[in-house]
């Protein structure tokens, strides 16, 4: 029997490697005598010395020493936690070296993953001020040495960085979170201990519209009582101008979810507005809504280019959430049928098309794989699918029960250019040939890359 050759490396060994690309979570790839080795805070063209700290069959892991010869496009980044919050991946590559290198991600799924040849990608589509640009925050909040923190939790941890400000956060948010550092420190509320499930204070949650200048806070609890909870929320708004609602969210649970589910109002109201385009959403403290509206904007305005609508088309979308892309598409066809699991969704998607005098999109609340040939059965005819699944992809019947109502042509948005590629692979096997695939930098200085597909059925 062959003996198995050992690895080049182990662990604890510092090595001289120059890093040639990225992997999927932003990491620096290299290669030392063969092997892959993935280097956090790595850019491309770097030399760097590492040191080995896990060894697999196929690759390992290292960690940065020293960056021996920099990258062209390397660059100092702004946030003084960087690599430690587990926030940022890519603050320390130029941005516009970043949307190159998102593009290449996504040239690598398709011809790699998906085995697909003859795509055109995009150049990435970035922000002009690719900074403050989230509308929500989530802020862990913790006691050291006596007094309050809040911050984000390290890779890998719960343990708290405590930061004064976050670069890609709205200046809103960061203000929130000082300003609810502070009172809770001078009201003297309990602050949460997760491994003894006591004290009070969880998470402070901050939204903002962007559209429209207005904030929540959300002050995140333990249990139903939060100790000079009104004095707070009164400080805050008076603190905070553009804070016209402050609510107290109650979770008890033992969980590593945010939000429970009852939630009170302290002051103000018990949501906010916000806009994508022209058209009106209510955001309450568990919404969903895209953090950033503006390069959702953009993404919208892809796929309706994409969907090609003359305004006599039914189009059926697929996991439609809350009805943003349905609501858009509305506008430019005959109807629109929105299909969506979770029922509260489909409930806020009702409520969103009223609220913006859209009438013709009707919303289903079900499993797509069996409402999509219900609707087939009944003589609905699709002329366009627009599709925006989770991160994992499309589950196979969804993309069978595609086949069956034998769209002319396909919309798929995705938030992951591997599942996005293999279900493109799957899609060609049923008649469908993806033409072309634009990326849409929704979430700049991190690893994601968001990208829309148009999609033709052949023949």
């Amino acid at each position: 029997m062959q003996e198995t050759q050992k690895p080049p490396v182990r662990p604890g060994q510092e090595i001289e490697v120059t890093v040639h690309g990225l992997g999927s979570s932003g990491e620096g790839v290299a290669r030392y005598e063969g092997l892959t080795v993935f280097i956090p805070g790595g850019a491309p063209g770097d030399r760097l010395s590492a040191r080995v700290q896990e060894v697999k069959r196929n690759y390992a892991r290292a960690a940065l020493v020293r960056v021996e010869e920099p990258s062209p496009d390397r660059v100092a980044p702004p946030c003084p936690v960087v690599g430690k919050c587990g926030g940022c991946q890519l603050q320390h590559i130029a941005y516009e070296a970043q949307l190159g290198l998102k593009r290449q991600q996504v040239v690598d799924a398709v011809e790699r993953l998906g085995r697909l040849s003859g795509v055109t990608v995009h150049p990435t589509l970035g922000m002009a001020d690719p900074w403050g640009y989230r509308n929500k925050a989530q802020f862990p909040v913790g006691r050291r040495s006596g007094r309050v923190i809040a911050g984000f939790f390290a890779p890998g941890s719960h343990r708290i960085v405590d930061i004064e400000r976050c670069a890609i956060q709205h200046p809103l948010a960061n203000r929130i979170m000082a300003e609810v550092k502070e009172l809770a420190g001078r009201f003297g509320v309990p602050i949460y201990d997760e491994r003894s499930h006591t004290g009070v204070l969880r998470h402070v949650l901050a939204r903002v519209g962007r559209g429209t200048g207005e904030a929540m806070a959300v002050l995140v609890t333990n249990g139903p009582h939060l100790p000079r909870g009104k004095d707070i929320a009164r400080e805050l708004m008076t603190r905070i101008p553009e804070l016209v609602s402050v609510v107290q969210n109650i979770n008890p649970a033992r969980t590593n979810v945010v939000l429970g589910r009852e939630s009170r109002v302290l002051a103000g109201r018990d949501a906010i507005t916000d806009y994508i385009g022209d058209l009106q959403f209510s955001i309450s403290p568990v919404s969903f809504f895209q953090v950033n509206p503006a390069q959702t904007e953009v993404l919208y305005d892809k796929a309706l280019e994409y969907a090609g609508l003359t305004g006599s088309e039914t189009v059926i979308d697929l996991y439609c959430g809350i009805g943003t892309i349905s609501l858009f598409l509305a506008r430019r066809c005959r109807e629109v049928v929105g299909i969506e699991w979770v029922e509260e969704a489909v409930a806020d998607a009702r409520e969103n098309a009223a609220r913006n005098g859209i009438g013709n999109v009707r919303f289903i609340a079900g499993d797509a794989a069996v409402e999509m040939p219900r609707l087939a059965a009944e003589g609905v005819r699709a002329d366009v699918i627009v599709l925006d699944p989770p991160r994992k992809g499309c589950d196979g019947p969804v993309l069978e029960a595609i086949a069956q109502v034998a769209p002319r042509r396909v919309v798929y948005v995705s938030c992951n250019p591997a599942s996005l590629a293999r279900d493109l692979g799957r899609l060609a096997e049923m008649g469908y040939r993806t033409v072309e695939v634009q990326p849409v930098d929704m979430f700049p200085h991190t690893a994601h890359v968001e990208c829309v597909a148009r999609v033709e059925r052949e023949g």
